[in-house]
């Protein structure tokens, strides 16, 4: 009897320790963890504003199969949220505050403890990726939390892994995404032509694209200069391509709704006759152009049809990579001429 009054005694004084150790626990956390995206801001932030995207690289999710995702009637921005359901209860997350392509506020309730903040930043690297900050935080924390943290042996080892495995599938989730592309021919096309303002010049194919960047903004800037009116969207317009000697002559061009006298004599003015073309449309990176005037080319060989060749085939970009970041929506067409 003794000795179990001794155990009692000891089972007390161990409980008496235990609750003082947990009350002397910090009444506040934050557990914080940053990766580098492969990819612009604009994109990584896209993924993570819209609440649909997180299931597909959330730790938890990928550790729990049976966890049950509820998704709100809005999920996108301020005001959206969803809900989930696993063995340890039920929380809810939605979006408080957001400035676009740079930070994120939320705020996440998990069963019947306090509700924590989550926060989001991006910092974009010239290289083109963006550091990618997530962090969790809470305070005023009450006895009850403070037990089960430490239980748990802390928020930092509970919530960490998550954070670091979570981030690591939003890289390759996102990366993946941006590689997404569509080739379709959509046929035989009458051309409308009309007038356009271009700079040309000649060069190797290995350095076609570092000449259109130069090129390019060139023309743009002084049709906004000059505040001429646009009749549509940039195109290039190849007059050569010998692969064999590996050279290009091409044109940087802006769409004109008349004809339009330049001042600057490297700014051409030009007209496009009317004419009829296989069209073809890239939805994706402009690295996959290459396949896509290859599949033009085959259509217009499998339906015998006969190409133009002394007549400048165009590339049409109906997206500005300026304003779209996602490589996966930029929208180029193709139109080859052919005969009649």
């Amino acid at each position: 009897m003794k000795a179990f009054k001794y155990i009692l005694f000891l089972l007390l004084i161990l409980i008496i320790g235990l609750a003082i150790y947990i009350a002397v626990q910090p009444n506040e956390f934050e557990v914080t963890r940053t990766k580098t995206i492969n990819a612009p801001a604009a994109v990584v932030y896209d993924n993570i504003i819209d609440f649909k995207n997180w299931e597909s690289w959330s730790s938890w999710a990928e550790a729990d199969p049976d966890m049950t995702i509820t998704l709100s009637d809005k999920t996108k921005g301020v005001d959206g949220s969803y809900s989930w359901e696993d063995k340890d209860g039920v929380g809810t997350m939605k979006t408080i505050e957001a400035v676009a392509n740079k930070s994120i506020t939320q705020e996440m309730q998990f069963a019947d403890f306090p509700p924590s903040d989550i926060s989001w930043d991006f910092k974009p690297n010239e290289d083109g990726t963006t550091d990618a900050t997530w962090t969790i935080s809470g305070k005023d924390l009450p006895f009850g939390f403070k037990a089960f943290a430490t239980f748990m042996g802390g928020m930092e080892k509970q919530i960490g892994p998550h954070y670091e495995r979570s981030l690591e599938k939003l890289d390759s989730i996102v990366v993946a995404n941006m590689k997404k592309y569509s080739i379709n021919v959509n046929g035989i096309t009458q051309h409308g032509g009309g007038y356009y303002i271009y700079n040309t010049t000649s060069c190797k194919i290995s350095d076609l694209a570092n000449k259109m960047q130069e090129m390019m903004p060139k023309v743009g800037m002084y049709a906004m200069n000059n505040n001429i009116k646009m009749a549509g969207t940039a195109f290039t317009s190849y007059h050569k391509w010998d692969i064999e000697n590996n050279a290009v002559m091409f044109s940087c061009c802006v769409p004109t709704t008349e004809k339009v006298i330049s001042s600057e004599p490297d700014i051409l003015t030009g007209q496009l006759k009317p004419f009829k073309a296989v069209k073809t449309t890239l939805k994706g990176d402009y690295t996959n152009l290459k396949e896509a005037w290859e599949t033009a080319a085959k259509y217009i060989q499998d339906n015998n049809l006969e190409e133009l060749h002394n007549a400048s085939a165009l590339e049409v970009y109906q997206t500005d990579p300026m304003s779209e970041p996602n490589p996966a929506n930029w929208i180029t067409e193709i139109y080859i001429p052919i005969k009649e």
